[in-house]
């Protein structure tokens, strides 16, 4: 399987409930040329992980309303957001803070304060243990007989060409390049349809079914664009 992503369609939030910090590792990321989105509260935090595509969180231990320990163990028990990777701040530097927080899922710690330059290494490191690559690979897909020519906006399988519409092909290039991971129809809809009004949730499922009857075999029985029953749906390569 073959991947790339610009750094500029990787979507992390940042968490803290102090303005100065917050606007620090935003500024940071930003340089790097992340998406950051920043959230100053735990609900404000959750309302942004259930509606965004995500693919890291800056995460604070201590925040109002909502802890960060309950907002990571949220993450974790959603099957949507599960394996999406957490770096888990604290101010306080004992070791029984940093244990809670692994075990409760973080895939990282740090505390504060912090070197911005170590920060941006560990958030790249991160990404590169999730699959996600910082740097674009190239303009060609490929995964198994399925090839995606981004420079000619063309898609072919097994040599022959195939007639998509701009948001089908939007739709299977998002699903393509995050192999594995299952987005719901609100985070399609979010990041595929980009806030388009008046677009319902089921319109996904449509366009899902004419992809599949564009690159399936059989779309009933499909290979490619799979779904998890009542979560969403992933590219499953050639399963």
């Amino acid at each position: 399987m073959f991947m790339g992503m610009e750094n500029s369609e990787i979507n992390i939030l940042a968490v803290d409930d102090e303005p100065d910090l917050l606007e620090l590792v935003s500024y940071t990321l930003r340089t790097e040329g992340f998406a950051v989105l920043t959230a100053s509260g735990g609900e404000e935090a959750m309302g942004i992980i259930r509606k965004k595509h995500l693919d890291l969180v800056v995460l604070d231990l201590m925040l109002p309303g909502m802890h960060g320990t309950e907002i990571c163990k949220a993450i974790r028990a959603n099957p949507a957001t599960s394996a999406l990777p957490v770096i888990m701040l604290t101010a306080r530097g004992e070791d029984a803070d940093k244990i809670i927080g692994l075990e409760l899922g973080a895939d990282d710690y740090m505390t504060k304060p912090f070197n911005p330059r170590e920060l941006v290494a560990r958030v790249k490191a991160l990404l590169r243990r999730s699959g996600i690559p910082e740097k674009p690979a190239g303009n060609v897909i490929k995964a198994g007989d399925l090839e995606i020519d981004r420079d000619e906006y063309r898609v072919s399988r097994a040599g022959r060409a195939i007639e998509l519409s701009p948001t089908e092909y939007r739709l299977l290039v998002f699903l393509v390049e995050r192999s594995g991971k299952v987005y719901n129809r609100d985070q399609l809809l979010d990041w595929v349809w980009k806030g388009e009004s008046y677009v319902e949730p089921r319109t996904v499922d449509v366009h899902i079914r004419r992809l599949r009857m564009q690159i399936e075999d059989e779309p009933s029985r499909p290979r490619y664009i799979l779904t998890r029953r009542g979560v969403g749906y992933y590219f499953g390569g050639s399963e």
